[in-house]
């Protein structure tokens, strides 16, 4: 089988993020792949060990990005591929999911495009719809469980996690997969894949290369990029004799506060 997974790079969740005069910072703490994505790769790489071929992982970017790719190859990925070019600088979802699309076009004959369930930074959740959308395959979101994949007759059934129930669907290869992290347990990258991580020549590609002749424009921007205002808050307990005593009690101190 040829899978593709698509990951991004994006801030430590336990960064502390600070807005000064407009622009984000995250501190000292460095960029890593994107949680969820760890769960995509891992079930990608799960895929390909019961079933055989390769994993491509496959990263929109700057060339930072290049580390998070690293990981997803440390953890046992064949290749990874870089999209970076200016004409996606301040990339949305739609952007990215074009380059995404063209870029899995190109690589041919792929039977699963696996996707984190959403970015820690953005928190769209939408990328994986778009691509499935452009491509023309089936999108099988919010996925818990692969419950049976058959290279042979060209068919995956997934268990989708919907709230407390469950979904079963089945449909045709190729698909694009969106994972949440019930799914598994991604693995930690070994010694040896570190270092074959780290020696890793990622190829770069431009919108040229992945036949992309227009880039569309972004149809979200961030005009402005601010920190809320802090708000001070204080607990207060009522107490009382009765429930009926605690009742007015709030509700006069709910009038005092012209809540109500």
């Amino acid at each position: 089988m040829n899978i593709v997974v698509c990951v991004k790079q994006t801030p430590d969740t336990a960064a502390t993020v600070t807005v000064s005069d407009g622009e984000v910072s995250w501190g000292d703490a460095p960029l890593v792949l994107n949680p969820w994505d760890e769960y995509a790769v891992e079930q990608a790489l799960l895929s390909k060990e019961a079933h055989g071929g390769k994993v491509t992982a496959i990263s929109l970017g700057s060339e930072g990005a290049k580390d998070a790719l690293k990981q997803a190859l440390a953890m046992g990925c064949e290749e990874a591929i870089l999209i970076n070019d200016p004409a996606f600088e301040n990339a949305d979802s739609l952007v990215v999911s074009k380059a995404l699309a063209a870029a899995i076009t190109k690589l041919g004959e792929i039977d699963l495009a696996f996707f984190g369930r959403q970015a820690v930074d953005s928190d769209t959740g939408v990328t994986f719809a778009q691509v499935a959308r452009r491509l023309g395959w089936p999108a099988l979101s919010l996925v818990a469980k692969v419950e049976a994949l058959d290279p042979g007759a060209g068919t995956i059934a997934v268990e989708r996690m919907l709230g407390s129930a469950r979904q079963r669907l089945q449909t045709k290869l190729p698909a694009v997969v969106s994972v949440v992290k019930e799914i598994n347990e991604p693995r930690y990258p070994s010694f040896m894949g570190i270092r074959k991580a780290s020696k890793a020549e990622i190829p770069v590609w431009s919108k040229a290369d992945i036949d992309l002749a227009e880039v569309p424009e972004a149809a979200l921007r961030w005009p402005e990029i601010f920190a809320p205002p802090k708000i001070e808050t204080e607990c207060e307990f009522i107490e009382g004799e009765t429930a009926e005593e605690v009742a007015n009690k709030l509700a006069d101190r709910l009038v005092e506060e012209k809540v109500i």
